[in-house]
């Protein structure tokens, strides 16, 4: 008798257990968001151009946060806010992604769950209206983690992921910046913007143009994702580190969560998500000082130029970046803020 006793006062406590580890704690859900970094200056800025970015970024944030608010998955906060940017000619992802060589819109977007350390990707898409949405599916509904171009594109229709004509992606900017790089014979990062009056409210300087989300729910899981259309007047099938799992972006509940944003060569050679993640992981770093130890130091002895943001299990962020300016913004306790410059 007094040995079942035991046995029942021990399950009751592993359960017990178990449902504390799983109640929702909603004090720490946190969001953090990126636009791109770049040479992205108060001189370069009008109110109109600086207006329409804030509100945008805010309304990425408001729409993430209140999906961690009503108890959804980082992985479902971080889906729904790349999505905002996405259909927002404002950055250079989905809808504002810029022109290759040959005049088409190639986007790549990663996707990954820090719980489960499983990830989706996907690269050279021109056909589907949300990549990142595509990207999740690759990580959802199949056995892989990485798929580009055409088979890509098939495995989304399959799955039921919003496929367009490639017109959808067209803005007038984005061509007419191709055409003046193809005139210069340049390859340039996003866009290089001047001082010409024909210039609207989505130029604003040299940019590094890729949009990322960081999340950490009410569960303590955390999500990263990131979403890009790559280089203007790209080449060859290039691909940056977006989609590169380790490099642009990653999670680990055991460390923390990054996307990155920056010049893709260099973010691949140094493995820059993860190596954020193994310093705190092996080093025992802050998430700020392992992110400001491969942003500031790492990463400009390397030469490479961009930021990241970067998340924690505990809902501790950091955000540096090594240009001038980065498009970014967090939502913490119902209270957002977003930023451009470096002051």
């Amino acid at each position: 008798m007094k040995k079942n006793l035991y046995f029942l006062l021990l399950f009751m406590l592993v359960n017990f257990a178990a449902l504390a580890q799983t109640k929702p704690d909603y004090s720490k859900i946190t969001l953090v968001i990126h636009g791109g970094a770049g040479t992205i200056t108060r001189e370069n800025m009008t109110p109109e151009k600086e207006k329409a970015y804030k509100e945008k970024l805010n309304e990425a944030l408001e729409t993430g946060y209140a999906v961690l608010k009503k108890g959804g998955t980082s992985l479902d906060a971080v889906e729904a806010t790349i999505k905002v940017m996405e259909d927002s000619p404002l950055f250079n992802a989905g809808k504002g992604a810029v022109f290759t060589n040959e005049g088409k819109n190639e986007m790549d977007a990663a996707i990954m769950d820090g719980k489960t350390l499983k990830a989706g990707s996907i690269a050279s898409v021109t056909t589907i209206k949300n990549p990142i949405t595509a990207a999740r599916a690759v990580m959802d509904k199949s056995e892989h983690v990485m798929m580009i171009g055409d088979g890509a594109e098939k495995f989304a229709k399959m799955n039921g992921v919003e496929i367009v004509d490639p017109s959808y992606f067209y803005t007038e900017t984005r061509f007419n910046q191709l055409q003046k790089l193809k005139g210069e014979e340049k390859t340039k990062l996003d866009h290089d913007g001047g001082t010409s009056s024909t210039e609207n409210i989505f130029v604003e300087g040299k940019k590094f143009g890729t949009v990322g989300a960081v999340a950490l729910d009410a569960y303590g899981n955390l999500a990263a994702a990131t979403s890009t259309g790559g280089m203007t007047n790209k080449r060859y099938g290039r691909v940056g580190d977006a989609p590169i799992i380790g490099a642009g972006t990653y999670a680990d509940n055991n460390s923390c969560a990054v996307s990155a944003t920056g010049h893709g060569e260099y973010f691949i050679r140094a493995v820059v998500a993860h190596d954020i993640a193994s310093l705190m992981k092996y080093k025992g770093y802050s998430v700020k000082k392992a992110a400001d130890e491969v942003v500031l130091k790492k990463l400009v002895d390397f030469g490479g130029e961009g930021g990241v943001i970067a998340l924690d299990k505990n809902g501790n962020f950091a955000m540096p970046f090594n240009s001038a300016g980065m498009y970014r913004g967090f939502i913490k306790n119902d209270k957002a803020e977003v930023s451009i410059y470096k002051d």
